[in-house]
């Protein structure tokens, strides 16, 4: 099971602070196990992106994340221009524009186990590089879908009041959000209270879980919640939700949209009502909390169908994050 923490987000406004995200990035290498050789890629691979965002970018920001279950460490960066104009160059080594020796981003491929980009003139780029610990193991790599996350909290809090988990098998996926009411500490007991419970019997029934849910969050503010079923084997979603956490379907011919009713899990709930969608190979299902615009544009998502899911969770949250309450955005692709 995969269960979301929150990104750590660093403006790259000057030099200052890609010291900053790196010394960040190695306490959390250690905090991993990793050994001193690891630790040290990790630090060469934010300080790369980091001087590059301070150098070349429009409002650059590095986003630090851990992916528990296979020890990882994710470096996301993002702007908002100029973009990359020759990219496939700008990726070999031995090239600069900034005068620089030029092993930026080439440097960074060859360091991280993973790494993806996408870069639009003059819309400005996201990419990601994740170094890890441990190989996966085979369960993960025979897991149904293919994820990408990001949760950030209410500028100014430590705690998230989002969250999500995501567990799977070889062709089912059981997705939940949840979003506390308000943000800060007490929202983050409520949606951490949901996710307690979705963890324990994620394959219930989908009125089940929300009603067992609706029954603990009680003691709690509440919160906004969506459940997903996926089934890459019959290629449709089932979903179930209360309040406004917005779940849609995306590709390049589809953009339809899984109904929640109104309502606050632990307040006051209707008796939950399942919708069911199909689910074509090549489509993504993103769902996020309201921290992020309900009203995007599609098309802004079709040039990274087919790549790493969390470039789309990026461009979502670099172009239409509220930035006035926590924000959280997952996205599921089905594997090739």
């Amino acid at each position: 099971m995969s269960i979301g923490t929150a990104h750590i987000a660093f403006p790259m406004g000057d030099a200052s602070r890609v010291g900053e995200a790196r010394r960040h990035a190695v306490q959390l290498a250690h905090e991993l196990g990793f050994d001193d050789t690891l630790a040290g890629r990790v630090a060469l691979v934010v300080t790369e992106l980091g001087n590059n965002l301070c150098r070349h970018a429009r409002k650059g920001r590095m986003l630090l994340g851990t992916l528990g279950a296979t020890r990882e460490i994710e470096v996301l960066a993002l702007d908002e221009g100029p973009g990359i104009a020759d990219l496939e160059r700008s990726l070999g080594d031995g090239y600069s524009t900034g005068g620089t020796p030029g092993t930026g981003l080439g440097a960074v491929r060859r360091l991280a186990h993973s790494f993806d980009v996408h870069s639009e003139v003059p819309h400005g780029t996201v990419m990601v590089a994740r170094l890890r610990a441990e190989e996966p193991t085979a369960s993960t790599a025979a897991a149904a879908v293919r994820s990408g996350a990001i949760s950030l909290p209410f500028p100014g809090e430590q705690a998230c009041g989002d969250g999500w988990a995501l567990v799977q098998d070889a062709h089912r996926a059981a997705l939940m959000v949840a979003d506390g009411l308000g943000h800060g500490p007490e929202a983050a007991k409520a949606a951490q209270e949901a996710l307690r419970l979705f963890a324990e019997e994620p394959w219930l029934p989908l009125r089940t879980q929300l009603e067992r849910a609706h029954a603990a969050l009680r003691s709690t503010r509440g919160a906004a919640v969506t459940l997903v079923h996926a089934d890459t084997r019959e290629g449709l979603l089932h979903s179930a939700g209360a309040g406004n956490v917005l779940a849609r379907v995306v590709s390049g011919t589809t953009d339809r949209t899984l109904l929640s009713q109104h309502g606050t899990v632990g307040l006051q709930m209707r008796t939950p009502e399942e919708t069911t969608l199909p689910w074509p190979p090549h489509a993504l299902l993103v769902v996020h909390s309201d921290g992020i615009e309900s009203r995007w544009r599609p098309e802004l998502l079709h040039p990274v169908l087919g790549r790493d899911p969390v470039l789309a969770a990026a461009l979502l949250m670099r172009d239409h994050c509220r930035g006035r309450d926590d924000a959280t955005v997952v996205v599921l692709r089905r594997k090739d």
